[in-house]
């Protein structure tokens, strides 16, 4: 059963809370996440992409790059940016986007929970994405981005969090993309307990978002018990920061994808390459498509839209087989346009939902030849999924909002 505990935070003070919260750090390329480090100076962005602080003929996985990271998060709590709690806290954390919101609790997660899979994971990691935030926990000794985490919503769970949140709230702020974020502490030593008692009787907890970011802070949890030979288990690196939210309050939004060329086809070929591999073709003009069913895709292609319908014979009852993003790569993407591996193929590009349609269109009219708007995966199909030991093709979720990194850091020693 899960071990989710409280940890002792080091937090934001609350009067710059709202400057400090920043994006995750894979949401920007260097060039954007040194525009938001120059808007927002005291974003904790600064910390997590230290190579900001450089020249750009300075190797974003420099050494001295980690080193930075580790200097600045020191002198914002030598400054006073920061403080640490005196004793092990739970929180919540709210996420407020267009009138819908989330309340996951913030707390630490055991590494020997993911190693034993009681955490379940729904896609594979790269090494070389790994290798970053390896050398990043490392080198500040601190979990600094919280992992994604879903359980199953639990009654008496949620009661407590309702009660939690008639409180006055730690921080409550609008971020400039229009999230309200609002933070409650759990300090109460009975609350606390039975909190812990009742995530130790769920079965499973699965990780939504944040696979290479968890990946990696149990690699270092791990490398440091190798270090360690003597280790009790009850040393800080055996955990991890994470927000467990319910299933029942996320929301998932499409994970589009574009690619480059048509496989030496023309417009006209594809459009009948694509009839002949199993898809009926509505043509739709200038109105963009929205897939509003499983089975059905959007496809953008020289200014034109058109609503794609998989035959009933390409559909499965196999939890990864049967996403709509297997479909479209087994069955149109591979045999089709030939991008076998969509990993490693540099011909396909994939698109957030946050983005919007108009996104597609402007990458279509810019740099590629067509694009695919998704249906949205869904949490039941994400939880059978990891359920049943299986893996998602790549980009097969895009969850909003986005956790703000800065708000809760976890020191390994």
């Amino acid at each position: 059963m899960p071990k989710v505990t409280p940890f002792q935070c080091i937090r934001p003070v609350p009067m710059l809370a709202a400057r400090v919260a920043a994006l995750p750090y894979d949401v920007y390329n260097r060039k954007e996440a040194l525009a938001e480090v120059n808007r927002e100076p005291l974003s904790f962005l600064r910390v997590d992409r230290a190579e900001t602080q450089f020249a750009d003929d300075v190797d974003t996985y420099d050494p001295r790059v980690y080193a930075k990271a580790r200097e600045l998060l020191d002198s914002m709590i030598a400054e006073g940016t920061f403080i640490m709690e005196d004793t092990p806290c739970y929180y919540l954390y709210e996420l407020t986007m267009d009138g819908r919101s989330q309340t996951g609790l913030v707390a630490c997660s055991s590494v020997d929970d993911y190693q034993s899979q009681i955490i379940k994971k729904h896609e594979n990691t790269r090494a070389d994405k790994e290798l970053d935030r390896i050398r990043h926990v490392d080198a500040t000794d601190a979990h600094t981005g919280p992992i994604f985490l879903v359980y199953r919503s639990q009654k008496e769970i949620r009661e407590i969090v309702e009660n939690v949140k008639k409180q006055t709230p730690l921080y409550d702020f609008v971020s400039t993309d229009s999230i309200t974020h609002r933070v409650w502490r759990i300090a109460d030593p009975d609350r606390t307990a039975r909190l812990e008692k009742l995530f130790g009787e769920i079965p499973c907890t699965y990780i939504a978002d944040g696979h290479h970011r968890c990946a990696s802070a149990v690699k270092v949890g791990l490398n440091r018990r190798q270090m360690h030979p003597g280790y009790t288990g009850r040393e800080e690196y055996n955990r991890f920061l994470s927000v467990l939210f319910p299933d029942d309050q996320l929301y998932i939004m499409p994970y589009n994808r574009v690619v480059k060329d048509l496989n030496q086809m023309t417009a006209g070929e594809f459009l009948k390459a694509v009839e002949k591999a199993g898809f009926s073709i509505e043509c739709k003009g200038k109105e963009p498509v929205s897939p509003a069913k499983k089975g059905t895709f959007g496809l953008y292609l020289s200014g034109c839209w058109y609503l794609l319908t998989a035959d009933s014979s390409l559909l499965s009852p196999d939890p990864v087989k049967g996403l709509d993003v297997s479909i479209l790569q087994d069955n149109l993407l591979g045999p089709v346009l030939n991008i076998n591996d969509p990993r490693t193929d540099s011909r396909i590009d994939f698109v957030g939902g946050i983005r919007g349609l108009a996104e597609l269109e402007r990458r279509v009219g810019d740099d590629m030849a067509a694009a695919f708007s998704m249906y949205a995966t869904s949490i039941p199909e994400l939880l059978a999924v990891a359920d049943a030991g299986l893996l998602m093709p790549p980009k097969s979720t895009w969850f909003e909002p986005k956790l703000r990194s800065g708000l809760f850091i976890h020191r390994l020693s």
